[in-house]
């Protein structure tokens, strides 16, 4: 049977200026922009002893998984260095929901892009059932 075999990109719609929000990942989160003004995000650069993996998932309609965005997406980024880098977003007075925390597979932190997109900051690890800590 034919199928999936994983994610080939992520697209968005802004809700103002696509190029200052484009800008804002770039400076944010390091996000390389090339010169159709999106990113490549290449897997061989990602250094996570986690075996590389993307999480596709549902949510039930009434969740509050999302909130505060009222964004029917989250989209889950994959990191290398999350306290560095909420160290550098909580300097650019990003908003942060919430995190970091601490689960069997990594650490997380949430936060708000310019548009109210609720974002997922991942550093992945091997999954390890001991580690979850909140």
């Amino acid at each position: 049977m034919a199928k999936v075999t994983g994610i080939g990109g992520v697209f968005f719609k802004s809700r103002g200026d696509r190029a200052a929000l484009a800008e804002w990942y770039r400076q944010h989160l390091g996000m390389q922009l090339e010169d159709f003004g999106g990113a490549v995000l290449r897997w061989p650069d990602d250094k996570a002893n986690d075996g590389g993996l993307t999480v596709w998932a549902l949510a039930e309609p009434e969740s509050k998984w999302f909130s505060p965005s009222e964004s029917p997406f989250m989209i889950n980024y994959r990191v290398d260095d999350l306290e560095g880098l909420l160290a550098n977003l909580r300097e650019a007075d990003v908003t942060i929901v919430s995190g970091p925390e601490t689960h069997e597979n990594g650490s997380f932190a949430w936060i708000l892009d310019p548009d109210g997109n609720k974002l997922e900051l991942w550093q992945p690890m091997a999954w390890d059932p001991e580690r979850r800590v909140g």
